[in-house]
């Protein structure tokens, strides 16, 4: 290993941080070359052969790459607010699970469903965007359909949506004895207002 501003030699450079990265998996070096006074990071891993290789739609096979999926999110989460620890934590995810399902093969459809099970609890906007790729939509009321299964599954999954539902046995709020329905909403009721 040489300095990269001053191309000295490895005895000139001295290791000042050392940390684990990549949930353990490498190790994050900080050096400085005595010769310049410079500082600069190393990245060490275990070289691991490729194990499976990802057979696509149209039959071909490629060796397992987790930049790709790495790419692809990015592209789907461009301009949104997803931070990058996001990102890497759900390649690492999927990298993990078809490491450990999969010993030789793996489908590329397999590895879109696991990226999008993660994205889509992570944000709407950059699931669709990723979704409208991988599932290849046809017309936009797939897309569409798509979409509201999503927004379905965030209010099932997410208690604090709240529950919404009518209850025409409660008395009206408005101090007359008519019965007017009521909608029940985390924390309290509120009269529904009918549309005219």
């Amino acid at each position: 290993m040489r300095c990269p501003f001053c191309d000295a030699e490895k005895e000139s450079l001295k290791v000042i941080d050392s940390r684990a990265c990549d949930g353990g998996r490498a190790i994050r070096r900080r050096r400085e070359c005595l010769n310049c006074t410079k500082r600069f990071t190393t990245y060490e891993k275990i070289e691991e052969p490729v194990r499976v290789m990802v057979v696509k739609k149209d039959g071909r096979r490629l060796p397992w790459d987790r930049n790709k999926i790495l790419r692809g999110l990015e592209r789907a989460c461009f301009k949104r607010p997803v931070p990058e620890v996001d990102l890497v934590r759900i390649t690492d995810e999927v990298e993990e699970e078809i490491f450990r399902t999969h010993d030789r093969e793996v489908q590329s459809s397999l590895i879109g469903q696991l990226v999008t099970d993660r994205l889509r609890r992570v944000d709407q906007v950059s699931y669709v965007r990723f979704a409208s790729v991988y599932r290849q939509f046809k017309t936009l009321e797939e897309m569409i359909d798509d979409a509201k299964a999503v927004l379905d599954a965030k209010r099932f999954e997410d208690p604090s949506q709240g529950i919404l539902f009518l209850d025409d046995k409660k008395p009206a709020l408005n101090g007359d004895d008519s019965k007017q329905p009521t909608a029940k909403v985390r924390g309290g009721k509120k009269p529904v207002v009918p549309q005219s």
